[in-house]
């Protein structure tokens, strides 16, 4: 199951993410597949059985809402009525103002079912639409159906009539138009049908509806059962020789189908039900929460290394250990020393002494402290400090360095051991 769940996620993902791609190609494959079928079961008129102008229509409904395709279906099956016999167009234009004024009352949203239902009742696997609908739209949709139904029939009886109607003269139009009618209307089969698509419809909707445990399986399989008996009622009232085998076996592909979609649309988990109760100041609340199955997606994170730059890190890092300054607990002392002038004093020495921060970068308050020794006694002055220091050539120290620095002496035996003798709380 979890794998099902997660291939129902990335699915769900790739279609949020190519939307706009996906739904103008299933409307112009929907569209492709109408119209080639109208063609196939009419076919009167020769111009409209082109490859080209199916081709150019269907690209149009592509980009145009799913109420186009209806409509271009329309105009394709009177062109074909009209090139059969204009009587013929006539009934059907009346036919189709009836079941507009009807579509757009009730279910105006429903153009995809008025028209896959055809398409199916002309694969032969019609059972498919009534639980479907029940599960997805609302009681009125019984009325798409049943539109649906009555287009299919209405394509039937034109193709079935259009020997008689070819050998009728113009004086017969009356005639043709009779004839055609009362065919149309007294099709017990298709009334049969539609009431039992219509009955399906509101079973399923009524029982998916219910906050019982289970509750669209149970729609799916009542909606089946509804459907059957229904259609064999209508069977042994009307004798319109349906078969049972196809009856039995559409109804169980229309329970897998009902499974399919209910694991995309209401796969939740009965298993961790919640009843709530809260109150305000005017009602009771008793609240069923079913949460959603859902599991999150394994996403994998892939770390590019590029050598290159991990070159030019360890050089730097080599760099930075062999620089003569020498790194102690967050402190830089940097020393240079000179050629040494005479009677073993060093001249020109220079010692520079910085305070960092922890991490190695300087501090806003670093000072520095420079003792140059001069010809006439070496003293050096540097931010308010100053420092006196000789150094004998066995280094030992020949005379006392005394240095003052904002009213505190530092006494200091060796310039060489500076970073060990100084007081930590006496660094400024």
């Amino acid at each position: 199951m979890t794998v099902l769940l997660e291939m129902k996620e990335r699915l769900k993902l790739i279609y949020s993410k190519s939307e706009v791609f996906i739904v103008p190609i299933v409307k112009f494959l929907l569209a492709f597949i109408t119209f080639n079928t109208l063609n196939d079961s009419m076919g009167y008129m020769a111009i409209l059985d082109d490859m080209r102008i199916i081709l150019i229509a269907a690209l149009a409904c592509s980009f145009l809402p799913l109420g186009v395709i209806v409509l271009l279906g329309a105009v394709f099956s009177l062109m074909h009525m009209y090139a059969l016999s204009l009587e013929v167009a006539l009934v059907g234009l009346c036919m189709y103002l009836i079941m507009y004024l009807l579509f757009f009352r009730f279910s105006p949203k429903d153009s995809l079912v008025v028209v896959i239902t055809p398409l199916l009742c002309a694969l032969k696997i019609p059972y498919v639409i009534p639980i479907t609908v029940g599960l997805l739209c609302a009681p009125a949709s019984a009325v798409s159906v049943g539109c649906g139904v009555a287009v299919y029939y209405l394509f039937q009886l034109v193709t079935e009539s259009a020997p008689n109607i070819r050998t009728m003269g113009e004086e017969e139009a009356l005639e043709k138009i009779r004839m055609l009618v009362e065919s149309f209307l007294g099709n017990k089969a298709m009334l049969v049908i539609i009431a039992a698509f219509a009955i399906t419809v509101v079973v399923v909707y009524m029982i998916r509806r219910l906050s019982v445990n289970y509750a669209w399986t149970i729609a799916m399989i009542a909606g089946a059962m509804v459907n059957i008996v229904a259609l064999l009622i209508g069977d042994l009232y009307y004798d319109i020789n349906i078969s049972v085998g196809s009856v039995l076996l559409g109804s169980l592909l229309a329970v897998v189908v009902a499974k399919v979609i209910e694991f995309f649309r209401f796969c939740v988990d009965y298993s961790r039900t919640e009843k709530v109760q809260f109150e305000d100041d005017e009602y009771y609340y008793y609240v069923k929460a079913v949460p959603k199955m859902a599991v999150p997606m394994q996403t994998r994170t892939v770390k590019k290394i590029n050598p290159q730059r991990t070159r030019e890190a360890e050089e730097g890092m080599v760099e930075e250990d062999s620089h003569p300054a020498r790194r102690q607990g967050g402190r830089t002392v940097t020393t240079e020393r000179s050629s040494t002038g005479g009677g073993g004093r060093q001249s020109g020495r220079t010692v520079t002494s910085e305070r960092t921060a922890p991490g190695g970068r300087s501090s806003q308050g670093v000072r520095r402290a420079a003792a140059e020794r001069g010809a006439a006694g070496g003293s050096g002055y540097q931010g308010g400090r100053n420092v006196s220091t000789e150094r004998t050539a066995s280094g030992r120290s020949g005379a006392r360095n005394t240095g003052h620095a904002q009213g505190r002496s530092v006494t200091i035996g060796n310039a060489a051991d500076l970073t060990n003798n100084y007081n930590e709380d006496e660094w400024p």
